[in-house]
């Protein structure tokens, strides 16, 4: 105990002013009163330094173990209906929204050219009939006047010159007859080309579905020279449709098809909507150097309440484990200072006095090549370190099992008093 300022101001008086006793009781009084101070530091110093441990209780819980992604909203089927051919559009005969039949017209093109090119064709054909039919009698004629020259040869009543000139013109003729045939065969094609052609002027639903978009309106020009312009969207049944969400790398070997997920859209704040992932692709996508996959998941709307194009994240869950025992991350995270480290101060009475406090350095955690763990368990107010199994997670928690009780004290943190 350091003495009072009461003692140290009767020990002086006791000493006559200018005295070497009253000298020397100064300097007493004044080392006594810096070595009390020096040790009240100490003192103080030395009970900040003292641990206090943060714990919690060992409990039983559910973990639920989710991968969160973020997608759109698509129709199960999506289908651009565009054109063939270049041309005026003289109408348009279905709007946005509008439900559609497989066949039925959306819009026509100007068709005076295409008739025009059909009439063409046909003409072409009844020409090419006509020189068959002209080459065939030819051909017969021929033939005969050849049958005849050979007999005539024969009997030795014609030359051989005149053989072989009936023969030449009844080759000429077989000749002539196989070219109108060609013909009529070019023809044909060209009258199937131009009439298939007339047929696509008319724009027609290649599936039973909705109208999503239309791109044309009557009188405008539709130019397919380079690339196919698309005149119409349309949804096959919007009743039915998927969310495709791209799934983290890191997650896609938690992810499997038939995982039940649930997702929200910005649209009805609150509510969530109920998924199955049905198909996971194996193609990657890299974007700024993030390798994801393309998840398919089902989606029943019945309702009529989500729409194309919307913007959703998906919850999937992809573990639970039922009534475990789990701690907070935290205790898995947590290791006690490893032995102080002396920073000096020397020996003897002032080195006891002013030695700083000594500081400590964290251990990390030890982790087994079999994924074993220590968590620090307080027991009698010691810190004891028991080898666990972590399990799930739920990012919050984690499942364990090892020498753990429930209604253990897990250490998370470490404080001073």
């Amino acid at each position: 105990m350091p003495p009072s300022k009461s003692d140290i101001e009767s020990i002086v008086k006791t000493a006559d002013k200018g005295s070497p006793l009253r000298r020397r009781l100064i300097w007493l009084a004044l080392l006594l009163a810096v070595a009390g101070g020096g040790w009240m530091w100490w003192s103080a110093a030395s009970r900040t330094s003292l641990p206090a441990y943060v714990t919690e209780t060992v409990g039983r819980t559910d973990i639920v173990v989710h991968v969160t992604a973020t997608g759109t909203v698509q129709p199960t089927g999506q289908v651009e209906i565009s054109s063939e051919l270049s041309g005026t559009v003289r109408s348009v005969e279905a709007d946005f929204n509008d439900l559609v039949k497989k066949g039925q017209i959306l819009a026509r093109l100007d068709t005076d050219k295409l008739e025009a090119n059909v009439e063409l064709s046909r003409a072409s054909l009844t020409a090419s009939q006509a020189r068959l039919a002209e080459a065939t009698a030819t051909f017969d004629e021929t033939r005969d006047n050849y049958d005849r020259a050979v007999m005539l040869e024969q009997k030795k009543v014609t030359t051989l010159e005149g053989l072989l000139k009936a023969k030449a013109a009844h080759d000429r003729a077989k000749a002539a007859v196989k070219s109108a045939e060609a013909d009529i065969r070019v023809s044909e094609a060209n009258l199937k080309i131009n009439e298939a052609n007339l047929a696509k002027a008319c724009i027609c639903s290649s599936i039973d579905g909705v109208v999503l978009n239309r791109t044309i309106e009557v009188g405008q020009i539709v130019a397919s020279s380079l690339q196919a312009p698309v005149l119409f969207t349309l949804a096959a049944d919007l009743t039915k449709m998927e969310l495709r969400v791209d799934i983290d790398e890191a997650d896609i070997g938690k992810v499997k098809v038939g995982h039940e997920a649930t997702f929200s859209v910005e649209a009805y704040q609150g509510r969530s909507f109920p998924a199955v992932i049905s198909q996971l692709r194996f193609a990657p996508k890299t974007v700024d150097g993030v390798v994801t996959y393309e998840a398919i998941l089902s989606i029943d709307n019945a309702d009529m309440l989500l729409r194309p194009g919307m913007t959703a994240t998906a919850d999937i869950k992809v573990a639970e484990v039922k009534d475990t025992l789990a701690i907070s991350n935290a205790a898995l995270r947590f290791s006690p200072p490893a032995v102080a480290e002396d920073t000096g101060g020397g020996s003897g009475l002032l080195g006891m006095i002013f030695r700083p406090p000594t500081r400590v350095a964290a251990t990390v955690p030890k982790v087994s090549t079999d994924g074993r763990r220590d968590i620090w368990l307080l027991r009698n107010g010691q810190a004891v370190a028991v080898s666990v199994m972590p399990g799930e997670s739920d990012g919050s928690k984690t499942a364990i099992t090892g020498d753990v009780a429930e209604g253990d004290l897990v250490i998370t943190d470490q404080t001073t008093q």
